[in-house]
């Protein structure tokens, strides 16, 4: 019984590793899916841009601020890399709902600088941690709506929305806003947006040459 138990204690070692591995390698078919890319933050540390795009990122997007005062420590150093390697490239805001939506702006304003050759801009929304307002639908949308008014006019593009499952079920701003769905799933396409997703967040868990530890792989909508 022992050497049984020792035996089935291995192959689950095995198979977790198994596992393991084809998670960090995993990434959506590219027949479906031919563009594929990351998106990262100063939490992946520095990021050799040059060996990203030679391991088959065909994009990038990179946390530019966070709600009214945050900059991403790391955002000046990944877009002028980003531009020096010439990989395709977009800045992503992350909407606080315990900021005001006109300073969120003006945050995202003085960061980013305004290029026509970057791709559209993004901006996520998720239930953070030490944030625990849950304003009325009306009030989110109407400032969703200020925050969009103000940046866009700044990038001069219609900014993607990254939306997680949980804050689409409760706010529904796919519905109520005509911009491109940023969806969040692993391994398997979601369809909680009120219209078909522009980009999927497909793996949390991706490992790439050129990056330290696990980045978020994306990839662009198929034509359907």
């Amino acid at each position: 019984r022992l050497r049984l138990a020792g035996i089935g204690i291995a192959l689950a070692a095995v198979m977790a590793a198994v596992l393991g591995w084809y998670a960090v390698h995993w990434t959506p078919d590219r027949a479906r899916y031919p563009l594929q890319g990351i998106d990262a933050s100063a939490d992946n540390g520095a990021i050799d841009w040059l060996m990203v795009r030679a391991r088959g990122a065909d994009f990038a997007y990179v946390r530019a601020t966070v709600g009214a005062g945050q900059r991403d420590a790391r955002f000046a150093e990944n877009w002028a890399a980003l531009g020096d390697a010439q990989l395709p490239h977009g800045a992503v805001h992350v909407f606080s709902l315990c900021d005001d939506a006109r300073a969120q702006a003006a945050n995202f304003v003085r960061t980013v600088p305004r290029d026509a050759d970057a791709l559209p801009a993004a901006v996520a929304f998720d239930f953070a941690k030490g944030c625990d307002a849950r304003p009325d639908r009306a009030d989110v949308l109407a400032g969703v709506q200020l925050f969009l008014r103000l940046a866009e006019h700044h990038s001069g593009k219609p900014m993607l929305l990254r939306v997680s499952r949980s804050f689409e079920k409760r706010y529904g701003l796919t519905q109520a806003l005509d911009r491109p769905a940023w969806v969040v799933r692993p391994f398997f396409a979601p369809d909680y947006t009120a219209r078909h997703w522009r980009m999927w967040r497909a793996s949390s868990f991706r490992r790439i040459d050129g990056v330290s530890g696990l980045v978020h792989w994306d990839v662009i909508a198929d034509d359907r």
